[in-house]
């Protein structure tokens, strides 16, 4: 059996594009900005007790 090629796998895949979910935006929409707030108030927490 051979190995498929890099190349070829990504050729195929480039068809199979399929555009995100709303669902799916505001999962990562939300996850991103609860990241940046967590970000901020531990840097807030950090200079707090320094």
């Amino acid at each position: 059996m051979t190995e498929p090629r890099v190349a070829e796998e990504l050729k195929k895949m480039e068809g199979e594009y399929e555009p995100l979910l709303p669902v799916e935006r505001k999962l990562i929409w939300y996850t991103f900005t609860t990241g940046v707030v967590l970000l901020a108030i531990f840097v807030l927490i950090s200079r707090w007790f320094a």
